[in-house]
């Protein structure tokens, strides 16, 4: 069995800038040793916004910019990205919380009979779930993980509140 592991979001902006809490700082030495010793392949995302992130739906909803293109809070956590280093991974860059190239790349690139997802990182009730229920829309009958010690959410109740829903959606939380 292929095993792949989404990482998603592990931005420093959502880390320690921009929308950092400390659930997510707390979280990083778990996604660092996760993938330090994951045999399998390795996806990494990166949410993606614009200068005009302000003028766009997101933007009025939440009127903090962060992950902007270029910018040091879009980078990845550096103790994320030396985990990285060495490794071979495909980035897939989204602008919005759940990525519709995600379960396309793994469609065009996997057979769907031989493999497993496992997803971590951050925000577990915003861009895990949201990713999470395309994956498993999209592939009925592969197994989809989630690892709940290296994920988190914007708070403790809607972290907890997503892991139920994936739960409820047939995705498996450890």
């Amino acid at each position: 069995m292929k095993k792949i592991l989404v990482v998603v979001d592990m931005q420093k902006d959502f880390v320690d800038g921009a929308l950092g809490t400390p659930e997510a700082v707390g979280i990083v030495e778990n996604v660092v040793n996760k993938i330090k010793t994951f045999d399998g392949d390795i996806i990494v995302t990166y949410d993606t916004h614009l200068e005009n992130y302000m003028e766009t739906q997101e933007g009025n909803n939440l009127p903090v910019p962060h992950c902007i293109k270029g910018t040091d809070g879009w980078a990845l956590d550096a103790r994320v990205q030396a985990a990285l280093s060495g490794k071979e991974y495909k980035i897939i860059e989204k602008p919005t919380f759940g990525s519709v190239e995600l379960p396309k790349y793994i469609n065009d690139n996997y057979n769907l009979s031989e493999i497993e997802i496992e997803l971590i990182g951050l925000c577990t009730d915003i861009c895990v779930v949201s990713n999470a229920l395309l994956l498993k829309a999209n592939f009925l009958e592969t197994k989809v993980s989630v690892d709940s010690s290296c994920c988190a959410g914007v708070t403790t109740d809607s972290h907890n509140a997503a892991l139920l829903t994936m739960k409820m959606c047939q995705v498996n939380v450890f």
